[in-house]
């Protein structure tokens, strides 16, 4: 099996209302997350982000708004997942998306990676996540909201 390649992406998937879809590992109980993937050779950060969401939600994420938020994290990777990475890869950077839905809809997820899925407020699901880009992102989530409607409402 290849090694993974140390770039990915993290994709909040939300409503207009903030309300945010987590997803819970298979591999750690307890461990909630917003989608995440690493990029495959010659991929781009958004074809990750739109194929990840498609392969962890069923969520066709071309048929919504799917915003790069140019926000980028640099992190230690867990030792418990250093084996996937070639030997001496120590960190990964990962790219953040934002999926704005226009209601919570249906999930679909696969067994193999996750077990189960939420939808909270923006504000509960920061506190639930287990990684702190994962809550640094949706701690930015209202933020980016208010200058997505800002920007709409002048019509650029």
């Amino acid at each position: 099996m290849p090694y993974k390649l140390p770039r990915s992406v993290l994709v909040v998937i939300h409503t207009a209302q903030l309300d945010v879809l987590l997803i819970e590992r298979a591999d750690h109980p307890g461990f909630w997350q917003s989608v995440t993937g690493s990029l495959l050779v010659g991929e781009s950060c958004r074809q990750t982000a739109l194929r990840e969401v498609g392969e962890e939600t069923g969520i066709d994420a071309a048929r919504y708004r799917l915003e790069d938020w140019r926000v980028q994290n640099r992190f230690e990777i867990f030792r418990r997942w250093g084996s996937r990475y070639a030997p001496g890869t120590t960190h990964n950077v990962e790219r953040v998306f934002g999926l704005t839905l226009p209601e919570r809809l249906p999930v679909v997820l696969a067994p193999r990676e996750h077990v189960r899925y939420q939808w909270l407020p923006w504000d509960e699901a920061a506190r639930t996540v287990f990684s702190w880009s994962n809550a640094d992102a949706l701690f930015l989530l209202p933020i980016i909201a208010k200058e997505q409607s800002v920007t709409a409402g002048r019509g650029t």
